[in-house]
C-alpha cells in the first residue's frame, strides 16, 4: 500500500520567514507523537526569501486530515495565519517507499 504525501509552499510577509520556520518546526515536533506521520520536513530556498516549503508523508490521507483538527495544530495555524500571504499545494504524491519510510505498509 502506498502512502499519502504532500509538497506545499507557504508564502509569508517580508521578513517573517524565520517566524514561519519556527512555527512549522513546532508542528514537526508535535508530529513526532503521531505514528501516522512518517516525514514532516521544513525547507527554505535561498532564492525565495518569503517562502517556506513543507514535505509530508502520512500513512494515508485521512491521517493527515485528522492532524489538522488537533488542538496543537489549530493553535499553530492561528499563530501562522497573520503572516501568511499565500499557500500553494505544489503536489499531492503517492509515496511508494524509500529511505525514511517504514516498509511494512507500502
Amino acid at each position: 500500500m502506498s502512502k499519502f504525501s504532500l509538497f506545499g509552499k507557504f508564502i509569508v510577509q517580508e521578513g517573517e520567514r524565520d517566524t514561519m520556520v519556527d512555527i512549522l518546526l513546532e508542528a514537526a515536533e508535535s508530529m513526532k507523537n503521531l505514528d501516522e506521520c512518517e516525514i514532516y520536513l521544513i525547507n527554505i530556498s535561498e532564492s525565495e526569501l518569503n517562502s517556506v516549503y513543507v514535505y509530508e508523508v502520512w500513512s494515508n490521507e485521512n491521517a493527515h486530515q485528522a492532524s489538522l483538527t488537533l488542538e496543537t495544530t489549530q493553535t499553530l495555524i492561528k499563530r501562522a495565519k497573520p503572516i501568511i500571504t499565500g499557500m500553494e499545494r505544489i503536489s499531492t504524491l503517492e509515496t511508494m517507499g524509500g529511505k525514511g519510510i517504514s516498509p511494512n505498509s507500502y
